[in-house]
């Protein structure tokens, strides 16, 4: 009985749709309640670390408490150019200290690059995975409706997925469908990729050929 439930239940998604396995029980509160995610840039100004969030010019001093190693990552980037932007999560005091308009209380980093363009994104907040590799080129974008993999050389491939969540909050996608089989492994791990670092490790495999890469959880995910 239980498998034919789950058969019809399967029955009523789109092709594209994607499964998720959600860990929480019904009472459990949500890791991130009470916390607020956001994107902007990271500003140094008088020995602190400001952060002002896209399209705004309010500013708020960075209390790292989660000890992200925002610091050290800011520095590591400082000669590369362009606006050092940021994804995060954390809670805000919107009170005025200092001349701030508040304090960010930084408790998770999910990428940390210099780009002049990632607050202009129009496709982050549709996608929750985003990961990408070298030698070849390759990039993932995963969305509700499905995913999508860019490879040198090769047509875009667009696919329906199944995904696992796995302990110490690893994600695994897989997808088998027109004659293609892809299995995607993230960790949750700092990843290093030129002027861009990322809080996810990424391993794609099409049809066995393992390629490795680094990601993030893009805006339409809760992560």
């Amino acid at each position: 009985m239980h498998h034919l439930r789950t058969a019809a239940l399967l029955t009523l998604l789109p092709l594209f749709s994607a499964c998720q396995m959600l860990g929480l029980g019904a009472n459990e509160p949500h890791p991130n309640a009470g916390l607020t995610r956001m994107q902007g840039a990271l500003i140094g100004e008088g020995g602190h670390l400001l952060f002002q969030p896209c399209g705004e010019h309010r500013r708020f001093a960075v209390s790292d408490v989660g000890n992200t190693g925002v610091l050290q990552e800011a520095g590591n980037l400082a000669s590369k150019p362009g606006t050092l932007f940021v994804d995060l999560r954390g809670s805000f005091d919107a009170s005025k200290t200092g001349g701030m308009d508040g304090t960010l209380k930084l408790s998770q980093l999910y990428r940390v690059e210099r780009s002049d363009t990632a607050c202009s994104d129009p496709n982050f907040k549709l996608q929750t995975v985003h990961a990408s590799g070298h030698n070849p080129e390759w990039e993932l974008k995963v969305s509700a409706s499905g995913m999508v993999l860019n490879r040198a050389g090769e047509a875009p491939l667009a696919l329906p997925y199944l995904e696992e969540q796995l302990p110490d909050g690893r994600l695994n996608l897989s997808s088998a469908a027109n004659d293609q089989r892809i299995d995607v492994w993230l960790a949750p791990q700092r990843c290093v990729d030129g002027a861009s670092v990322q809080f996810l490790t990424a391993e794609i495999r099409v049809n066995g050929q393992a390629q490795r890469g680094c990601g993030y959880f893009g805006g339409g995910r809760n992560d």
